[in-house]
């Protein structure tokens, strides 16, 4: 499984045998928080639709996940995300059950109802 870092503001999610890589075009990009929270949305939707896909008798093996975002200001922040599901060998009548699917992953529904977050500063 490879996660290839696109640009700043998007990333690929390919599967495939073996243990997770992160890759870029080119040698000066970093892996950016910013891409880390954009990777956790895109393996989430990538792991439900490969089981949805498994119980559907669907071969997911060309299935990839794309996922870009935006900033929005007052304050920073990414204020979208746009997720291209790239799933060529998907038959055409099983799109929209797809998409269903692809809204059950738990992160997606995260940032669908925000979490509380506490930040405490200890001593060690």
């Amino acid at each position: 499984m490879k996660i290839l870092l696109v640009n700043d503001q998007r990333l690929r999610i390919d599967g495939g045998a073996g243990p997770l890589t992160i890759e870029a075009d080119s040698a000066e990009m970093q892996y950016s928080p910013f891409h880390m929270l954009a990777s956790g949305l895109g393996m989430c939707i990538y792991s439900v639709l490969r089981s949805w896909g498994t119980n559907a008798k669907l071969s997911g093996e060309d299935l990839a996940i794309e996922v870009e975002w935006t900033f929005v200001e007052d304050p920073h922040r990414v204020g979208e995300f746009v997720v291209e599901v790239v799933w060529p060998s998907l038959p055409e009548n099983r799109r929209t059950a797809a998409e269903r699917a692809a809204h059950l992953c738990t992160v997606h529904k995260t940032f669908q109802h925000s979490p509380q977050i506490h930040t405490r500063v200890r001593a060690a």
